[in-house]
């Protein structure tokens, strides 16, 4: 199946090249995030004395998540610290898109395997469509680094459940988002024991090494970082204080948080919303999390249910949060990938909504940004802005629906708790011959 698998690679290879390229000749610093933050943060980690201006704090060696409050988990240092291997010979940004490619190409080549399953050859080229369409912000984030992760987890969940498990919980301690898939992953997966048992491996080595650093005030730092902030201005949730604003509507304004490194909006009534809206969003998530419990427990199947149960889940955590950044949206390429290889007929208006929300998001930002950063943005990028945030809006409830209609009866429930916990059948007893 060399036809299949040979264009696949070619184009992989150009649209990371496209893409990066891209990062280079668009405006607004899309790469910012890479060469102003990730690399004087592992510059600090791994050569605090040689650079000392670029520290966050004045004794020289300064390691974010364990010697001061960091908005990352302490995994996301991995990938940042592991470009410095690249940099020496092409600097710290084109080290970093060769770390992201290099990371997409290990899922890649699993997910497109010897190129005899169409579903996984359509979910490869729909990635890479994905990839073009969101443009560089998808690489140049640490959120690009999670989706492979996220991918090579979704594809083993059911076989291998121990490896997905870590995976997930490798990419969860470096960005928080692939929970989402490790839940519906213990909903849906019989051999739950070894789902949680990755989790917590992954854990114990992450948490332990950190405390032994003198860290522990800050292992869990990220979570209260993101609960306590505003509305970012691309949050669905800031739609109507996005327009307010561009038409002067007095007490609603754009502003820069220089604490977070980001656009946020107010407006009327904002407070209150800011406190609502992280238990809004848990809510729903636990509120679909109990429905793919009940389809469980009435017989539904993996195949049917894990697909629509993860896309719900994920996009519950990107449509429904106060935080919207624009590389939030590639966490909806793992589902979509997942449910295109498995179901591609039932997926591909998924996936056609998916790669509109991925081009609109691309046209947002980094192309039209400056009409939105101003104190009273320009209505036009606004409309583009609201147009993507309510197309992901549409994408919830339309998971939501596919989840409530998946079909059951179609394998035997759980027979009791320890089935439910351990995946293990009862041994039924063997019934007297009389011989």
């Amino acid at each position: 199946m060399l036809r299949r698998v040979v264009p696949l690679l070619v184009a992989f290879v150009a649209v990371h090249v496209v893409v990066g390229v891209l990062g280079y000749q668009q405006p607004n610093e899309p790469m910012g995030d890479v060469y102003l933050v990730y690399e004087p943060w592992s510059r600090c980690a791994l050569f605090g004395g040689v650079d000392v201006t670029s520290c966050t704090r004045s004794d020289a060696w300064a390691w974010p998540g364990i010697t001061e409050k960091w908005i990352y988990p302490q995994l996301a240092f991995l990938p940042m610290t592991f470009a410095w291997v690249f940099a020496w010979a092409v600097g710290y940004t084109p080290a970093w898109a060769i770390t992201v490619a290099l990371f997409n190409l290990v899922a890649f080549v699993v997910l497109v395997g010897k190129g005899r399953s169409t579903g996984r050859v359509l979910a490869a080229w729909f990635w890479l469509a994905a990839i073009l369409l969101i443009g560089p912000v998808g690489l140049y984030r640490i959120d690009g680094i999670t989706v492979p992760f996220a991918i090579l987890g979704s594809i083993w969940m059911l076989r291998r459940p121990f490896v997905a498990s870590l995976l997930l919980s490798i990419s969860v301690w470096m960005k928080v988002w692939p929970a989402a898939i490790l839940a519906a992953g213990l909903i849906v997966v019989r051999r739950r024991l070894a789902l949680v048992w990755g989790a917590v491996a992954v854990s114990l080595a992450t948490i332990i090494p950190v405390v032994a650093l003198g860290g522990a005030p800050y292992v869990f730092g990220f979570v209260g970082d993101q609960t306590s902030r505003g509305i970012q201005m691309e949050a669905p949730v800031g739609g109507l204080y996005m327009f307010l604003a561009a038409f002067y509507v007095p007490g609603s304004e754009v502003y820069y948080d220089g604490g977070v490194l980001t656009f946020q909006v107010t407006g009327p009534g904002a407070e209150p919303l800011i406190a609502a809206m992280t238990p809004i969003m848990l809510l729903t998530m636990v509120a679909v999390a109990i429905v793919g419990v009940a389809k469980m427990r009435r017989g539904a199947t993996f195949l049917l249910l894990f697909p629509p149960l993860t896309l719900a889940l994920v996009t519950a955590f990107i449509a429904l949060n106060k935080v919207g950044s624009p590389q939030y949206y590639v966490w909806l390429f793992a589902p979509v990938v997942l449910g295109l290889m498995i179901d591609r007929r039932r997926w591909y208006a998924f996936a056609g909504m998916t790669l509109v929300i991925a081009a609109l998001t691309q046209w947002m930002y980094p192309l039209l940004y400056d009409g939105l950063m101003a104190t009273h943005p320009n209505p036009f990028p606004v409309v583009v802005l609201e147009a993507r945030n309510l197309l992901a809006l549409v994408l919830l409830v339309w998971a939501i629906v596919r989840v409530v209609r998946v079909p059951t009866g179609r394998v035997r429930p759980p027979a009791g708790l320890r089935e439910i916990v351990t995946g293990r059948r009862p041994i039924p007893a063997r019934v007297p011959t009389g011989r």
